[in-house]
């Protein structure tokens, strides 16, 4: 089987399951493990590089009002593929290829590839998104027990923090505006025995104001911008604390975003078990 993944995500995932070698075409993003690098690359970000997070924003609400795609597919390099199955999303244009686009594109060339539409929004939908990639790619005994492993390091993280406080926790998903979290990541803040402030898991992440981060009163504010690594979270943590629009005297954490919090992966509990000695250092 030859395979183009067009999330960081699920490149993550094919490797971790056993269905690296099968996987020839990957995003710009692809970047875990380092061994995707090699990889061709189909897809690319239209944004122009070193935007700030305000301009990026803006770009952002910009490119969608007009109507415009945010990443460039590389048809040519698609066609010489000659995939069997192309993994895409629906769940975020910011994130990724749109899967109207993968179609359009396929259908241009004729191509014959199965599309695999992946669009989890829970923890349970991340996993359960893991068995369907085993399933379609014929390594399901692997891609199950790397969501054994996994529920099973969540619960050992459940089982540390029960019955200690649980402290209100702010996590920002973007910094300028801010954002609140959405989709998976409230659901990892309760794992890790925090209270998640103004996020809804499930749902999208939303834009609040500093006014509304103040009232919440969180006791920890985690930086944790989507298609940021850990540098540059810092970077953007440092920044906030000098802006002196936080809350005053909560301590600040930056975390790596791509690598546990952003992209519905096999690291999203690398981020629980992260957060969990943050919040609860004993």
């Amino acid at each position: 089987m030859r395979i183009v993944s067009l999330l960081p995500s699920t490149t993550e995932i094919l490797f971790a399951i056993g269905a690296g070698d099968d996987v020839v075409g990957v995003t710009f993003e692809c970047d875990f493990p380092p061994e995707a690098r090699t990889r061709t690359v189909v897809s690319t970000s239209a944004m122009p590089h070193g935007l700030t997070p305000a301009e990026i924003d803006a770009y952002v609400v910009g490119a969608m009002a007009r109507g415009e795609d945010l990443y460039h597919l590389a048809a040519d390099a698609l066609a010489g593929l000659d995939a069997d199955l192309v993994v895409t999303q629906d769940l975020c244009a910011v994130c990724a290829v749109d899967v109207s686009v993968v179609d359009d594109a396929l259908a241009h060339l004729g191509c014959t590839a199965e599309v695999l539409t992946i669009d989890p929004h829970t923890l349970d939908e991340v996993f359960a998104s893991i068995v369907e990639l085993g399933r379609v790619t014929g390594h399901l005994e692997s891609a199950a027990a790397l969501v054994d492993a996994q529920r099973a390091r969540l619960d050992a993280v459940a089982q540390r923090v029960a019955g200690r406080p649980r402290p209100r926790v702010m996590l920002l998903e973007w910094t300028d505006p801010p954002y609140a979290p959405g989709h998976w990541v409230p659901e990892m803040v309760e794992a890790a025995g925090g209270v998640p402030l103004l996020g809804k898991a499930g749902a999208k992440s939303e834009r609040v104001l500093w006014e509304s981060i103040h009232e919440a009163a969180p006791d920890v504010v985690v930086v944790a911008p989507c298609g940021y690594d850990l540098a540059g979270a810092t970077t953007l943590a440092e920044e906030l604390v000098a802006s002196d629009v936080l809350p005053t005297g909560v301590p600040v954490h930056p975390v790596d975003a791509n690598a546990s919090w952003a992209r519905p992966g096999t690291r999203l509990v690398d981020g629980v078990e992260e957060l969990a000695a943050i919040l609860h250092p004993a």
